[in-house]
C-alpha cells in the first residue's frame, strides 16, 4: 500500500513541479488588463493609474485594453475565456459581476462562477438630486411629495439595471412612493433635463453632479451607499431613513476562473499597494470615488451578495435591457 502511495505522488510531481515554478516566477511577460469601457471614464482612469503602478511594481508592462461594448459584458467575457496565468485580468464593476447577467436571455458568463476575484477598487458614491423648483428637503419629504403628486414621480438614470436605475426600484419597493425610471444614454442628458425642468429628479454618480450641486442648479436629497459620501458629508443616506437600504456602486478586479493561488495572491498585492498608494487616493478622490481595495475573500462574499441581491430586484421590476 505504502508503495501504491509513493507512487502516485511522485506521478503527479511533473504536473506539480511545473505550477509550483511557473507561479514563483510570474510575472515572464507583459500583462493585459482589459478596461469593459470606452477610454476617459473614470473606471479607464482608475485601470491606468494601477497598470501603471504594477508594471513598474512587477518589472512587467502592464497594458490596458479596453473591450467596451454591451455594458460590460464583452471586455468581461474576454477574460472570462482567458487562460487563468495571472496574464489577462479585468476592472469590472457592479453592473458587469452583480446586474447585467440578469438582463440577458443567454449570459455569455457566469460572474461568480468564471471569475477569480482579486480586489474590490473603489465606490462611486450615487447622489440623489432633484429640480430646486421641488419643495421636498430630505428623503421622507420627497416621498410625502410625490405621493401627493404621482406626475412628479418621474426620475432619470444612465439606463436600464444600472446602479442609478436599481436605487430608485429599491426606493420605490421600501417607500411605496410611485416613482417611474426614465432611462438615458448617459447621465450627463439625464442631468440636463432635470436642471432644465423636463424631469424633477435623477440619481447619479456623485461626480456628475457635484458642480451642480455646488452652484445650486439642483439639490441633493441623499445618498444610496450605507455611509454618508465624504464629498458631500451633510447629506444624509437613505439607510438613515429606510433601514438597511444599500445601493452601492463599485468597481473590482478579477482574474479568470482557477488561477493558481500564489499567482492571484501576487496580483492582489500589488493592485492594492497601488490604490493605496496617496497619489492613486488623492487623485481618484478628485474623480468621485472613494479608493477601498480588500482581499479576495471579501470581494467573493461581495460578489456573491450583490448578484442575488440585485438579481431579485431586477426580476421583480421586470427590468429588461436597453
Amino acid at each position: 500500500m505504502k508503495k501504491l502511495i509513493i507512487s502516485m505522488a511522485l506521478a503527479t510531481l511533473p504536473w506539480a513541479i511545473p505550477t509550483i515554478v511557473k507561479a514563483q516566477s510570474y510575472p515572464e511577460k507583459q500583462i493585459k488588463l482589459v478596461v469593459p469601457y470606452p477610454p476617459g471614464a473614470s473606471t479607464d482612469s482608475l485601470g491606468r493609474m494601477v497598470a501603471q503602478k504594477i508594471s513598474v511594481a512587477m518589472g512587467q508592462t502592464v497594458v490596458v485594453d479596453n473591450r467596451a461594448g454591451a455594458s460590460g459584458n464583452i471586455g468581461s467575457e474576454v477574460v472570462a475565456k482567458s487562460a487563468p496565468d495571472g496574464y489577462t485580468f479585468l476592472l469590472g464593476t457592479d453592473a458587469t459581476h452583480a446586474a447585467n447577467m440578469h438582463m440577458v436571455a443567454n449570459p455569455p458568463f457566469n460572474p461568480v462562477r468564471d471569475f477569480t476575484p482579486l480586489s474590490l477598487a473603489a465606490m462611486n458614491p450615487i447622489v440623489l438630486v432633484v429640480h430646486p423648483s421641488i419643495t421636498a428637503n430630505n428623503i421622507r419629504e420627497l416621498v410625502a411629495f410625490v405621493k401627493a403628486n404621482p406626475s412628479k414621480g418621474a426620475y432619470g438614470t444612465s439606463g436600464s439595471g444600472s446602479p442609478h436605475h436599481l436605487s430608485g426600484e429599491l426606493l420605490k419597493q421600501r417607500s411605496g412612493a410611485p416613482l417611474t425610471h426614465i432611462p438615458y444614454r448617459g447621465g450627463g442628458p439625464a442631468l440636463n433635463d432635470v436642471m432644465g425642468g423636463q424631469i424633477p429628479m435623477i440619481f447619479a454618480s456623485a461626480i456628475t453632479v457635484l458642480p451642480h450641486i455646488q452652484s445650486g442648479r439642483v439639490r441633493a436629497i441623499a445618498v444610496t451607499g450605507a455611509q454618508r459620501y465624504e464629498g458631500l458629508p451633510n447629506v444624509p443616506t437613505i439607510a438613515e431613513t429606510y433601514e438597511g437600504f444599500d445601493m452601492p456602486s463599485w468597481l473590482a478586479f478579477f482574474g479568470p476562473a482557477n488561477m493558481p493561488e500564489a499567482v492571484s495572491r501576487r496580483l492582489s498585492e500589488e493592485i492594492n499597494k497601488a490604490l493605496l498608494e496617496p497619489d492613486t487616493k488623492s487623485k481618484l478622490s478628485a474623480s468621485g470615488l472613494i479608493v477601498v481595495g480588500g482581499n479576495s475573500a471579501e470581494l467573493g462574499a461581495t460578489v456573491r451578495r450583490e448578484y442575488e441581491l440585485r438579481g431579485k430586484l431586477i426580476r421583480e421590476a421586470n427590468i429588461k435591457a436597453d
